[in-house]
């Protein structure tokens, strides 16, 4: 039997940004989970605040070059790679200049947060989607972080659902609680359905809050991880309504082998991998 392959889709990894819980996770995990003999690749925007000459990063010529329609209008897809050396992996980076040239990540420095930030956010997952297509690496589990994701269990089970690379892909959601203020653009509803994505699947949408879009993530994914220890009691009043194969927070000396079972676990749904 072939390695299981394991896509990681993050908004953040560190070195490339600052260390958080989030950021931390994204960087260990596809190492613990590739030295423990599974075929992984990893994805992340290559935000403008990235120093690409530090880390070495060039795109891929053969990977680049496609467009992206959002909202109707063309976007260059671009995608650059770099690879973190101790750790023997290579992380993508999906790439646009409207999208992802500015020094910040989602907010300006006074603390607005970026109007377009739900258009980075659909560029994002279906860019990351439209490149594994054509790497041609069809996963077995696909593990996304952060709300920026959001979009991507959602495509897989309208957009993408009859592509035969995704079939027996399982969608694993990572549930971090978003402090951004404020809530995306009003028009993302529209955005979405123009995607062909039928309204009563995004009805979350409707009040687009950062953690509307986490657990309208969490409606469509297969399994949800919670990334962190403990949520405001709003958020968790509105997680215990999901009900998914969950892993509850683990510390971390325990989660890369909890990680790695539960992975198990959810392909064991599979056919590829059933008895």
């Amino acid at each position: 039997m072939d390695k299981p392959k394991v896509l990681y889709i993050s908004q953040e990894i560190h070195p490339y940004l600052p260390e958080n819980n989030l950021s931390h996770i994204a960087r260990n995990l596809p190492q613990g989970i590739q030295e423990r003999g599974r075929e992984i690749r990893t994805f992340m925007p290559r935000y403008g605040l990235i120093n690409e000459r530090r880390h070495q990063l060039h795109e891929v010529i053969r990977l680049s070059g496609m467009n992206m329609i959002i909202n109707d209008t063309d976007h260059p897809l671009i995608i650059k790679v770099a690879s973190i050396q101790q750790a023997r992996m290579q992380v993508y980076f999906i790439d646009n200049e409207e999208y992802f040239k500015r020094k910040s990540l989602f907010t300006d420095p006074e603390g607005a947060i970026h109007p377009d930030n739900d258009e980075r956010m659909i560029f994002f997952s279906r860019g990351v989607l439209e490149t594994v297509k054509k790497l041609g690496w069809a996963p077995d589990i696909i593990h996304c972080h952060g709300w920026l994701t959001g979009m991507v269990p959602l495509y897989l089970k309208t957009m993408y659902k009859d592509d035969p690379l995704f079939t027996n892909s399982k969608t694993i959601f990572s549930v971090y609680e978003s402090e951004l203020p404020g809530k995306l653009n009003k028009k993302v509803l529209d955005k979405v359905l123009f995607d062909k994505v039928d309204a009563n699947e995004i009805e979350l949408l409707k009040d687009p809050t950062y953690n509307n879009v986490n657990l309208l993530a969490m409606k469509h994914a297969d399994a949800i991880i919670h990334g962190q220890e403990s949520y405001s009691d709003k958020f968790t009043e509105a997680l215990s309504v999901i009900e998914k194969p969950t892993l509850e927070w683990q510390p971390e000396e325990e989660y890369m082998d909890a990680y790695a079972d539960f992975y198990d676990t959810i392909m064991e749904e599979s056919p590829i991998f059933s008895d």
